[in-house]
């Protein structure tokens, strides 16, 4: 008897025969390349947020678009140099951050695939990155675009959700980030610290809060990465001085 599994959507997962086989059958058609941070989230969150959220993100998506959609596994550490002052923050200079995407990057463009979306969850990486992505474009030359994952929230949906309004969207370690966690990885939050600390906005955020931002942030990543597969959304690469 057969055994009916939903697809792995996890590359790291996947052996190289499976890796092998779903490219030659066509049916991988793009990759979420998740790119995040490990750093501070004030006294209440893990330090792993930025990361845990942007890769639950991208699976959910996979997921949503399986079997076509793979998740690399890709930069947990970002560019946090303002969190230093608090001991436990990883940072790397931004060369750094730079470099080892690009690899990451030519490593999937290697393995053949056509489309792939850097998905961001860390504010610090966007100013570096959006600075070299015309390098990044004209390298590569594929459907390579970079979308931090709250981007694709409105300021109405701020308001339907947030106590905070637009303000509070996305924030660090507030009531966004704190819903987040609570509805995906309450063992992340630390109530008696959240209750202790000044800050009192994180304690306005709900795992029913989390849930529904993470849907509507799921079904719109997924509705950009379909538009990427289908050919409807073309990045542009600029081109070489004559």
């Amino acid at each position: 008897m057969t055994e009916n599994r939903a697809p792995i959507v996890d590359l790291s997962h996947l052996t190289r025969r499976e890796f092998r086989e779903r490219m030659a059958a066509g049916e991988l058609q793009a990759a979420i390349l998740p790119v995040a941070a490990v750093e501070q989230h004030l006294e209440h969150l893990a330090m792993e947020h930025d990361w845990r959220s942007t890769y639950v993100v991208a699976c959910r998506v996979a997921e949503a678009l399986a079997p076509n959609v793979v998740v690399a596994p890709g930069v947990m550490a970002g560019i946090s140099e303002h969190h230093m002052k608090h001991p436990g923050t990883l940072t790397l200079a931004p060369g750094t951050f730079l470099a080892v995407l690009a690899d990451l990057i030519d490593s999937l463009v290697r393995a053949g695939l056509k489309n792939i979306l850097v998905l961001n969850g860390h504010g610090g990486n966007v100013a570096p990155v959006a600075g070299t992505w015309d390098q990044f474009l004209r390298r590569f030359q594929t459907n390579l675009h970079f979308l931090s994952y709250w981007d694709v929230l409105t300021d109405d949906d701020a308001r339907e959700c947030l106590d905070g309004g637009p303000d509070a969207l996305p924030g660090h370690a507030q009531e966004f980030e704190t819903s987040v966690a609570l509805a995906h990885f309450p063992g992340n939050v630390r109530i008696e610290a959240m209750a202790e600390q000044p800050d009192r906005s994180p304690a306005k955020g709900s795992a029913e809060t989390g849930r529904e931002l993470t849907n509507r942030i799921v079904a719109r990543v997924a509705d950009y990465v379909r538009g990427m597969i289908e050919g409807e959304r073309a990045a542009e690469i600029p081109p070489f001085f004559p």
